[in-house]
């Protein structure tokens, strides 16, 4: 396919308009514990999660499928693919589904508000992998917005924790290994966004990942589907608006924000899912919500604000002459 060429101008309201579609992604994947609940009325963890996955896979598999049958297009995925990308791509649904799981089984062994106050350690497992084995550089004002987001987040977790402090230190070990998978899935993506469409990506992700949940729910609860009408809307949702919809979004959002500065702006998921929570369960929200609510808005900003903020993609575009190629 020709390339085209795009003015540097252009990368601004590029940023702005993933920025936008990262803030969509945030309210998407926020109302996954809303459908979570409402599915496990039925169903267990991995049972949601592999509906979850399933259901994505044929509803935007078919979608692509029919798409192409009806108008066919030269797919840039379809072209040559090393061998490092072919094994990213079967990667990042076992790393994904990985992370599920064990987030999981960390609820079987702790507490909730635990396994959540040490997942929001994710952005560290991020920028660390990033630094050891991508080498990327973080600038002090990205760091000190990580901190102050992290902080803001830790805050509110650990007020969860008061009257709930029993739980092993096995769930909390596994609480934090998920946390390390949800970082290393966050580095993947980034850096297959430079090669696949999000949506190629997330069909790897929910193809890999759905095969692997199988002997999990067999050897388990052998419940795969739901029957009741509750839990089946539940993950209809899950599929397509929290996979479908928010996960898909960002992943298209690495391609302008580096994945460090998109897991620590999902800190703001707890928030916005309680703040859901609110409206749809009329659960009561405190003044602390709202102050680490403020707080981790303000370690996003000034993170925002930083070039470490941005993918590579943006990066070498900035550093190259005064136009951007895109296929």
């Amino acid at each position: 396919m020709p390339e085209k060429p795009i003015s540097l101008p252009k990368i601004g309201r590029t940023s702005l308009f993933a920025f936008l579609t990262l803030c969509f992604a945030l309210l998407a994947v926020s109302f996954a514990p809303i459908f979570i609940r409402l599915s496990e009325t039925e169903l267990g963890p991995n049972a949601t999660v592999f509906n979850r996955l399933l259901i994505f896979f044929l509803c935007f598999g078919s979608g692509r499928l029919i798409t192409e049958k009806i108008s066919p297009t030269i797919n840039p995925d379809a072209e040559e693919i090393t061998g490092q990308q072919w094994w990213l791509l079967g990667l990042v649904g076992a790393v994904a589904a990985t992370s599920l799981v064990l987030w999981a089984i960390s609820l079987q062994y702790t507490t909730v508000a635990k396994s959540v106050l040490l997942n929001n350690l994710t952005p560290i497992f991020t920028t660390l992998g990033g630094w050891l084995f991508l080498g990327k550089k973080f600038d002090s004002k990205f760091l000190v917005g990580m901190a102050i987001a992290i902080a803001g987040a830790i805050t509110l977790g650990v007020e969860d924790l008061s009257g709930a402090a029993e739980g092993s230190l096995l769930g909390d070990f596994y609480a934090l290994l998920s946390a390390v998978f949800l970082g290393t899935y966050f580095l993947i993506v980034e850096e297959l966004r430079s090669r696949f469409s999000a949506t190629t990506i997330l069909l790897w992700r929910c193809a890999t990942g759905s095969l692997i949940l199988i002997p999990i729910i067999f050897l388990t609860s052998g419940q795969f589907f739901p029957t009741t009408q509750t839990a089946i809307l539940a993950v209809i949702g899950l599929g397509l608006i929290s996979e479908g919809l928010g996960q898909r979004l960002l992943a298209d959002s690495m391609n302008v924000f580096s994945s460090s500065f998109v897991s620590l702006f999902l800190l703001l998921e707890p928030i916005v899912s309680a703040i859901l929570a609110w409206f749809i369960f009329l659960e009561s929200l405190n003044l602390t919500t709202w102050l680490g609510f403020a707080v981790v808005l303000t370690g996003i900003y000034l993170a925002q604000t930083s070039k470490a903020a941005t993918s590579d993609v943006v990066e070498n575009s900035d550093n190259s002459s005064e136009t951007v190629n895109y296929q």
